[in-house]
């Protein structure tokens, strides 16, 4: 017979497994995305909305619009390579002080490599009109948020996570006012579609046994014996807006102040999907209460605001220099959130306990001739997460950038740019343990690589 104490402990892990639904930790402090520009990418995003002739600054800070030539499209493909290989592993049973299996190691590998190469477009497009061409428009196709990892299906830290899919795409549309020569003002309002999905293994051995140890031991379920799988996902559409100034003190001189909104992704349509394995169900008639059931969910994900200052002086007629500082409000973002399920299995809330982030970057631009631009930058971009709330879905650290890159222009009116960075890590620790009292514990072999192109076309 199962007593209420027992119910609410099943209930509690289905709760926390499913309470993915909403999230996803990521890459590029948690899984933000600053690759919207091949130009920005050789200058370790130096510059990124006050520098002259990158289109990105539609989608960055529309207000920069005046320091774009004309009509033109821009398109931007970036490359991201991220490895995260776990080393140092111990992973263990821990089903409390008499549990079956204590201490017992589970078995399989470090899951492999977790990371992915993963392509990260954007484009842009831009008219400038009104009497003087002091008025902008501009429309922009941005990925702002996105990260992958995928571990083998039994790895020692399937309980953790197989499998974290999120993305955020942004189509957006900005204005901008030019009050003079030296001060513009702009505007733009976007929409965001979240996707995100989400898997790891289930030790229903470990629930049975706590739940029922007389019958689940007779029928062999101890923990580790009868694992099943989880699966959650959700979507949802949502707008935010930026808003921005830029002001310059001299012709050679852009100051960029901007504003980035968050964005609450009310999701309503979740799907958890459950693989309970038969004797398990049997013994603890889990679909009777409506426990590890398919199910819908609803949550709100809320994605973080930032705001980035951004200088962009121009030296002489070939030197440019430049520098970005940005601020990311992860602590109220990514405090908690609260998942509730359609079916019996109650509300839950999560705490992943963020903390907010700074990225500054420095960079210089030279222009070698006519037609050959270089670039060069170092960036420092602090991640959200710490050791005590770091887990197997992001091995997230603070990572130092070094950029490169190449402006080539065999026409007045078009422009093909590449970027290149290399992304210097530590090796991230990880203590994590998994709703069923599974230790996980290890240190990451982790690092990347990101390599963008673009075109710029006047007409």
């Amino acid at each position: 017979m199962h007593t209420a104490s027992t119910l609410a402990r099943v209930t509690a892990l289905a709760v926390g497994i499913a309470g993915a639904l909403a999230f996803s930790h990521a890459d590029a402090a948690a899984f933000q995305l600053k690759e919207n520009s091949a130009k920005g990418l050789g200058r370790a995003f130096a510059g990124s909305s006050s520098a002259w002739g990158d289109a990105s600054v539609i989608a960055t800070n529309p207000a920069s619009m005046r320091l774009l030539d004309g009509r033109q499209f821009q398109a931007d493909l970036s490359a991201i390579s991220f490895s995260a290989k776990m080393e140092d592993v111990y992973s263990a049973r821990n089903a409390g002080p008499t549990g079956a299996g204590k201490g017992t190691p589970i078995s399989g590998g470090n899951g492999g490599d977790a990371g992915m190469i993963a392509p990260v477009p954007a484009a842009y497009f831009h008219v400038p009109f009104g009497e003087n061409d002091n008025m902008h428009f501009g429309l922009s196709l941005t990925a702002p948020f996105g990260f992958k990892t995928e571990y083998d299906r039994d790895w020692v830290g399937r309980y953790h996570g197989t499998k974290t899919d999120l993305k955020a795409v942004d189509l957006g549309a900005a204005f901008s006012y030019d009050v003079n020569p030296y001060v513009s003002f702009g505007a733009s309002v976007f929409v965001e579609h979240l996707t995100i999905e989400l898997a790891n293994a289930v030790d229903f051995g470990a629930v049975a046994y706590s739940s029922s140890k007389g019958a689940s031991a007779a029928l062999g379920l101890v923990p580790g014996s009868a694992d099943g799988y989880a699966t959650v996902e959700g979507n949802n559409n949502a707008v935010g807006y930026v808003i921005g100034g830029t002001f310059s003190p001299t012709e050679n001189t852009n100051i960029a102040l901007s504003y980035r909104s968050k964005v609450e992704h009310k999701i309503t349509g979740g799907k958890a999907r459950f693989d309970v394995p038969g004797k398990v169900d049997a013994v603890l008639g889990l679909a009777a209460k409506g426990l590890f059931v398919d199910t819908s969910g609803k949550t709100t994900v809320t994605l973080p605001a930032s705001a980035t200052l951004s200088v962009t002086h121009k030296v002489n007629d070939r030197w440019t220099v430049m520098g970005d500082v940005s601020r990311t409000a992860w602590a109220t973002a990514f405090d908690k959130v609260t998942v509730d399920f359609a079916s019996n299995q109650p509300d839950n809330v999560l705490v992943f306990g963020y903390k907010d982030t700074t990225f500054g970057s420095i960079g210089t631009e030279y222009k070698l001739s006519d037609t050959i631009t270089l670039r060069g930058g170092v960036a420092y971009d602090e991640t959200p997460t710490t050791y005590g709330h770091r887990d197997v879905r992001v091995p997230d650290v603070t990572r130092k950038w070094l950029s490169f890159g190449l402006g080539w222009t065999p026409k007045e009116n078009t422009e093909f740019n590449f970027g290149y960075t290399h992304l210097f890590t530590n090796d991230p620790a990880i203590n994590a343990t998994s709703s069923t009292g599974n230790v996980l514990q290890g240190k990451y072999k982790v690092g990347g690589d990101i390599l963008a192109a673009s075109m710029n076309y006047k007409f």
